[in-house]
Parts: C-alpha cells; structure tokens; sequence
C-alpha cells in the first residue's frame, strides 16, 4: 500500500512544518512501513542547524521514524482516530549525517504490542548507508 501526504494526513495529527514524512511506500498495517522524507534546504529547521553546515537534527531523524511507526499503528481499524504517543527510546545510534538532497529511507518493523503499547525496531538509511537505528516505545491513547 502506497500513501501520498494527503492519505498519511488521514492517519496521523501531524501537519506541515512538522509533518516528518513525505511517501510511504510500503505498509503492513500494525506489522510494518516503509517511508521516505526528501530532505530539503528549504525545511525550516536548517536555519538554525546550523547555519555554516546543514545536518538534519537527530531528533528529527528520531521523529520521522516514531511518525512512520504511527501510521503502522494508527492504519489498523481498531486505531483509527486515536493518537500515538512516543513512549522511550533505546538502543539509539547516528552513523551519518543527513543533509538537504538527501533521500531518508524510514524501515519500522513492530516487533511487540500489549494493550495500547507496543515497541519497534526502526531504521533510517540514506542510498543504502544507515543514517541512524534505534528500538522505539510507543503508546495509544483511546
């Protein structure tokens, strides 16, 4: 299942400037996605990060990736309309810098769920480099 950022907008609160993710071309709903976010000069977050060098915050890297878990888990029907909060971060690593021209390849595979919780393996790569791997915590609000 592909979803352009109208359909994604459909699923998850999020909206433009924060809006992590641009495609998702890849979706098992609750199993797993995959997604992409065209990283741009023009993202408003270069500005100040920083100025003489442009990298792609982690944080954010973080948070498309935690927004691509979401639409996995917020597209099961028993999900719709509810909200996905992330819940904790472990095993995090940066292995390259994003900047603007980048192509950020977002992989989240759920790998548990109880209740309205769950956790995700997730990986951001760029032209086949990672870019930075974690395991996510999430929680639904209903």
């Amino acid at each position: 299942m592909i979803l352009n950022s109208n359909q994604i907008q459909e699923i998850i609160p999020h909206r433009y400037p924060f809006l992590m993710i641009d495609r998702v071309l890849e979706l098992e709903p609750g199993k797993r996605a995959v997604a992409i976010k065209n990283v741009s000069s023009g993202d408003g977050f270069f500005h100040g990060h920083f100025p003489q060098e442009h990298i792609m915050p982690g944080v954010l890297i973080i948070e498309a990736l935690a927004q691509t878990g979401a639409v996995i888990i917020l597209s099961l029907e028993e999900n719709k309309g509810n909200i996905a909060y992330f819940a904790g971060i472990d095993k995090c690593k940066f292995r390259r810098k994003v900047i603007p021209g980048d192509t950020l390849r977002l992989e989240v595979i759920v790998t548990k769920t109880r209740s309205t919780v769950g956790v995700a393996n997730v990986k951001a790569t760029v032209d086949g480099e990672v870019a930075c791997e974690a395991v996510l915590k999430f929680a639904i609000q209903r």
